[in-house]
């Protein structure tokens, strides 16, 4: 988050309504712009293949192949999200830039080693036809890289290109699925529509990738060199896999609930859930905008000023002052975070209630209890998420692992035991994941907050010699390969905190 630090800092250093407008509508851009532009491509996507003529039967099994797609790059990226997010950082606070892009190359390699052979074979038993599999198999690749990608751009300063890239791919991909499906149907609905998404991630890919290599060195160090930053961090791996399993797992079981339809072979849908909580998960926009303006512009340099005292022999009195500012700041602004996100939800299940059901998007009133339940739910999950995200900024791994474990369980369990049968209960799992999620979060890092300086001293003392673990051998392996081939000697490590 660096880079945005540094940008946003500008843009609220500008005094008057119209500086502060602009500077929260950058950041906006920033966080929720791909997000936003995603949900209006897959929708645009649609409203194209029911001009083209497609069958509604076409509509479900693109819905459905295409979100099974999402949720499996997903879960298969976010394995080494949060560890090569904390991988990237340690070099560029290191200014070892040159060792960021080889961690890409091997995150991304290991990952498609893994995915792609396990979800090959689910589409080969997925009943869907061999054109669309392949199609489909390409997408789920791009979509490992673009995610990959995305981890790495935060660094970057351009976001004007970041923006201008997804807008130019999904514009591309109207253009073909408009000219291949209701000009000239050259192909079947369907494979037209879904080519077209492949298309519009494959420019992402490429065009994300030249941005990555004009701002990262190519890199002086293996593919695999960042593996010996699990062992060094042994949590982080788990934390990006749990995280995503309790946010996804309720979307895949309710497939399988009593409502649940089976649209071809192994793929399924509940629509009445589906959509509800595509338009909850929009409530939580806020919350991402404002961690990045409040949380990172205000208390970061609180943070760096504290870690800088301690790490350049600052004296007993200032470190400790500058922990209570730190202390103090970070209350402050997670305060405004919880309460804006509470004012966000009421706004979004008011305005919901009112607008929803003259929509063209078939909600009944049994969808918008569906949808309230899901706005409070993923209101808590951004609240824990906020809170296990500060965990990990004072590198509190355990913390934040714990909270990472309780979220999974309590959405996946709280799911299994109440909104599998009856409707009535859809989405109170999910909610009861997100409230303990919080509830843990915040426990733990008041406990941690309470003895921070006694918490990093004693981590430090803890540190001081480096973990041997199968990871970094396997690291250590690859880098001497590295340096016989290149005649480069890897350099000694230093991890600081801050």
């Amino acid at each position: 988050m660096a880079g945005i630090q540094f940008e946003l800092k500008k843009a609220f250093s500008r005094k008057g309504l119209f500086a502060l407008l602009s500077a929260y509508g950058y950041a906006s851009v920033i966080c929720a712009g791909p997000t936003i532009l995603g949900i209006v491509f897959l929708l645009g996507i649609r409203i194209v293949g029911t001009l083209a003529g497609a069958s509604e039967n076409d509509l479900r099994i693109l819905n459905a192949v295409v979100t099974y797609t999402l949720l499996a790059s997903l879960l298969f990226i976010n394995i080494f999200s949060v560890l090569v997010t904390r991988y990237t950082a340690d070099q560029i606070y290191k200014d070892d830039e040159d060792k960021v892009m080889p961690s890409f190359i091997g995150s991304i390699s290991v990952i498609l080693a893994v995915g792609c052979p396990i979800y090959g074979i689910f589409l080969h038993f997925s009943g869907i036809n061999l054109l669309t599999q392949i199609v489909t198999f390409l997408l789920f690749g791009e979509l490992i890289i673009v995610w990959s990608e995305i981890n790495y751009l935060t660094a970057i300063k351009d976001y004007r290109s970041i923006m201008v890239a997804y807008l130019v791919s999904i514009l591309v991909a109207f253009g073909i699925s408009f000219f291949l499906a209701v000009l000239f149907h050259i192909l079947p609905t369907l494979i037209t529509l879904l080519i077209s998404i492949t298309v519009a991630y494959g420019i992402m890919a490429v065009w994300y990738f030249k941005l990555l290599m004009e701002y990262f060195p190519i890199g002086n160090c293996s593919a695999l060199y960042f593996f010996k930053w699990m062992d060094k961090f042994p949590q982080l791996a788990p934390i990006g896999l749990l995280t995503s399993l309790g946010l996804f797992a309720h979307l895949v079981m309710m497939w399988y609930s009593s409502s649940g339809n089976v649209v071809v072979g192994l793929f399924r849908e509940c629509p009445m859930y589906d959509i509800s909580a595509l338009v909850a998960f929009l409530s939580i926009l806020p919350t991402t905008v404002n961690f990045v303006t409040s949380v990172e512009v205000n208390f970061y340099p609180t943070y760096r000023n504290f870690f800088s005292l301690l790490n350049d022999g600052g004296t007993l009195p200032n470190i400790e002052i500058a922990e209570r500012d730190m202390e103090n700041t970070l209350k402050q602004e997670l305060s405004y975070t919880f309460m804006r996100q509470f004012f966000a939800t009421i706004v979004f299940i008011v305005v919901g209630t009112l607008l929803l059901p003259i929509l063209p998007l078939g909600f009944t009133d049994e969808m918008l209890g569906i949808y309230r339940v899901l706005c409070c739910a993923y209101a808590f999950y951004a609240v824990g998420n906020t809170v296990m995200l500060m965990q990990l900024y004072f590198a509190d791994g355990k913390g934040a692992l714990y909270s990472s474990i309780v979220f999974a369980a309590g959405a996946i369990l709280g799911t299994l035991a109440f909104g599998m049968r009856n409707s009535v209960w859809f989405g109170v799992g999910f909610l009861l994941g997100g409230v303990l999620y919080t509830i843990v979060s915040l426990v733990l890092l008041k406990r941690y907050l309470d003895n921070t300086l006694q918490n990093i001293l004693g981590r430090s003392a803890i540190k001081v010699e480096e973990p041997h673990g199968p990871a970094t051998r396997i690291g250590d392996y690859f880098e001497k390969r590295y340096e016989e081939m290149y005649g480069i000697a890897p350099a000694e490590e230093t991890v600081k905190e801050g």
